[in-house]
Parts: C-alpha cells; sequence; structure tokens
C-alpha cells in the first residue's frame, strides 16, 4: 500500500510537469524559440516510462519492501523534490523537457543555477537512485543509473550547443579566476 502511494505521488507529479512543460513549450515557440535535439528527446521518454514500469515490475515481482534506511532514503527524496521544485521555478516559463531555447533570452543565473549549469540533471539523477532503493528495487537503480549517464552525456552537449548558439550563455557561466601570483618564485 505505501509503495502504492508512493509511486502514484511520483507519477501524478511527472504528468503535472508534462502539462506545465507543454504550456511552456507553446508560450517559448510563440515567441519565436526554436527546438533542438528532436533525436534524441523519445529516447529520453523512453527511458523514463520504462524505469516506472521497471521500478513498478521490480517491486511488485521480487515482492520488495520498505527499505530498513528509508528515513534516510525520504529525507534524501524530499530534498530532490525540493530541488526539483527550486530549478523549475528559477527557469519558470523557460523550464521545459525538451531543449527550447529562444534566441537572445537572458540565461538564468538564479536559484540553483547561480550554482552549477545543469541543477535538473543532477537531481535527476540522484532520483534515479534514491527512488528505487526507497523499496530495495536494486537492479532499476543501477540501469538506469548508467542508462541516465548515457543520455545525459549526448543531452548536456546538445542543449549547451543550442544555448551558446542562441544566447550568451557562455558569457553567463565565466568563472572569474584570479591571475596566478607573479612574484611566487618556483623553487
Amino acid at each position: 500500500m505505501l509503495f502504492f502511494l508512493f509511486i502514484t505521488i511520483i507519477i501524478l507529479q511527472r504528468a503535472f510537469e508534462l502539462v506545465v512543460a507543454k504550456k511552456n513549450e507553446r508560450w517559448m515557440k510563440e515567441r519565436g524559440a526554436l527546438e533542438f535535439g528532436q533525436q534524441h528527446y523519445p529516447w529520453i521518454v523512453l527511458m523514463h516510462v520504462l524505469f516506472f514500469v521497471s521500478y513498478i515490475f521490480e517491486v511488485l515481482f521480487f515482492e520488495k519492501g520498505l527499505s530498513r534506511l528509508w528515513p534516510i532514503l525520504l529525507f534524501l527524496f524530499v530534498i530532490t523534490q525540493t530541488g526539483r521544485m527550486w530549478a523549475l521555478f528559477s527557469l519558470g516559463r523557460f523550464w521545459n523537457t525538451k531543449i527550447i531555447v529562444l534566441p537572445g533570452a537572458n540565461v538564468v543565473r538564479r536559484g540553483p543555477y547561480q550554482f552549477i549549469k545543469h541543477p535538473n540533471y543532477a537531481i535527476v539523477s540522484a532520483e534515479f537512485v534514491v527512488i528505487p532503493l526507497m523499496f530495495q528495487a536494486y537492479i532499476t537503480a543501477i540501469v538506469f543509473t548508467l542508462l541516465n549517464l548515457l543520455i545525459l552525456s549526448i543531452r548536456i552537449p546538445a542543449e549547451e550547443k543550442a544555448l551558446k548558439e542562441l544566447t550568451e550563455y557562455e558569457d553567463a557561466f565565466l568563472r572569474i579566476r584570479p591571475e596566478p601570483d607573479k612574484d611566487i618564485k618556483k623553487i
């Protein structure tokens, strides 16, 4: 019963996010936004759907129960969901599940984006571990962590390329590095 409640909450959250993403997509495209990464996007969708299928199957077929570490995992889950909402709200109408870039738009540098370039991908990566471990679905955790790494190795470069082409992305994320002290002598 607890497992069904947990998985239902997550699936409903994802469904709501898809509605928001579609609304944001329309808003951005009405303003001239362009879409990139259409070739790999279906693979991302398939991976996320199969994650839930695998998770539900593994827990039910192998009769997995709540982990003994559930209080820690629940805390980590709440942290990931808080981070997820922080990232989504920070992007506002620019958040999407697809790579959609509005030419000339200001690059978002608030919320978690002031600390790392792709916080939502980091959070999703953590979810692929935390969510399955909650009910001891170790196979799902391992397989989908590896698949996610593969997908992100394609997704992130495609997204960064699009952002670099159409916005001031590189300038927004330049780090100020102090020049090495010229007075220090090598010994």
